[in-house]
């Protein structure tokens, strides 16, 4: 049984604890399903996961099970040049799911973070290293090694010699930083770790470098990426920017017909959100409408609520890998949508609840926007 000092769901009273009696708060997270422990973690502010996490009796267990973007979160408050023990157990979804919220900017790869990521998974070990290498794709990695390293596969010539400065793990491929000030560290050890462990994938990666156009590897990254995201929830901006569509002053109040805009299907979420945010339902007219929904109807507009926030996050450029950024968006799609609601329902005579499960929150953010001058101009009309 957990600790009678502790109050159950309170990962701050673990760590009260922890600083009496630290064998005690192990015991008492030890007494706790998987489960309750990632609620945990999960609900603890990022800032202190990592002392919570230090106190699991086995996180190989329970890393693992933090939803992708939590995991990430949890990682950059620690510090990637301290993360390795985290990341050594996280599972091939995280960690290709770190890369995709954090290592690109807009619709290109960050290179100066995918370096970093890479460091973090060599203090992690070489297997981890490796195993991270095989889950990415192999494009976001070229790009990586084409922006430190220039390759050469040896001839089959006797008298070649390889460039000054050049060196080889093998004797076929050789490599050489592009800046001088370059010392290789982490490429060397990715690239000494796949040679070691998956020679295709080292070979593949070398070849990549010296044949294959960037503009084009980049092409097919954000193409994989993308596909992700939208698993995750997040759109491409192209499609989240419509949020923002612009509805005409004569049409602001329609109801569009035969919408079921309550018949959303549950999907998996990156981010830790078992429920909407409670403190702000007594400002916000859409949280107020949801309590008098039935249960299958909240459920269902929960998912369409978060899926009207990813978008927020999208079309707004937020940092995807910011713990701060889904909080924000969620903000303001309470804000923005509460205020198309009350337009509606108002000009039609509806009780809110009703309005709800009428007309998609997507369309009410559209109008909240539409009426809001502190939202971002409008980019499209609606006939």
């Amino acid at each position: 049984m957990p600790s009678p000092e502790v109050l159950p769901g309170a990962g701050r009273d673990v760590l009260e604890l922890a600083r009496r009696d630290r064998a005690a708060a192990t015991r008492t997270l030890e007494a706790l399903p998987v489960e309750r422990q990632v609620e945990l973690v999960c609900e603890t502010p990022v800032a202190q996961r990592a002392a919570l996490l230090d106190l699991l009796p086995q996180p190989e267990l329970v890393i693992p099970a933090l939803p992708e973007a939590e995991l990430c979160f949890t990682a950059k408050a620690v510090g990637l040049a301290d993360a390795g023990p985290i990341l050594e157990h996280a599972s091939d979804e995280q960690i290709v799911a770190c890369l995709d919220l954090d290592a690109w900017r807009e619709s290109l790869p960050d290179r100066v973070a995918l370096d970093a990521w890479l460091v973090a998974f060599g203090e992690a070990g070489s297997e981890t290293l490796a195993r991270a290498a095989r889950a990415l794709d192999p494009e976001l990695l070229v790009l990586g090694l084409k922006s430190r390293v220039e390759v050469w596969l040896k001839p089959n010539d006797d008298d070649w010699v390889p460039p000054a400065g050049a060196h080889s793990l093998e004797g076929q491929f050789w490599f050489r930083a592009l800046r001088d000030d370059d010392d290789l560290e982490e490429i060397e050890a990715l690239l000494r770790s796949l040679f070691e462990s998956d020679y295709w994938l080292y070979f593949r990666l070398l070849q990549g470098v010296i044949w294959e156009l960037e503009r084009e590897t980049e092409e097919w990254a954000r193409r994989w990426r993308a596909g992700r995201l939208q698993d995750l929830g997040f759109p491409e901006w192209d499609e989240a920017i419509r949020i923002y569509g612009y509805v005409r002053a004569s049409k602001r109040a329609e109801i569009p017909p035969a919408e079921h805009v309550l018949d959303v299907e549950a999907w998996r979420l990156p981010v830790w959100l078992p429920r909407l945010p409670a403190h702000l339902d007594a400002r916000f007219s859409l949280f107020r409408a949801f309590e008098k929904l039935t249960d299958e109807e909240r459920r269902s507009a929960f998912y369409a609520f978060v899926a009207l926030a990813n978008k927020v996050a999208v079309a707004d450029r937020l940092p995807l890998a910011d713990a701060e950024s889904i909080p924000a968006a969620i903000e303001k799609a309470a804000s923005v949508t509460s205020r198309g609601l009350e337009f509606v329902a108002a000009g039609n005579g509806l009780d809110a609840t009703d309005a709800v499960r009428r007309v998609s929150l997507e369309r009410l953010f559209r109008v909240g926007a539409s009426l809001d001058r502190a939202a971002p101009p409008p980019v499209a009309s609606e006939s």
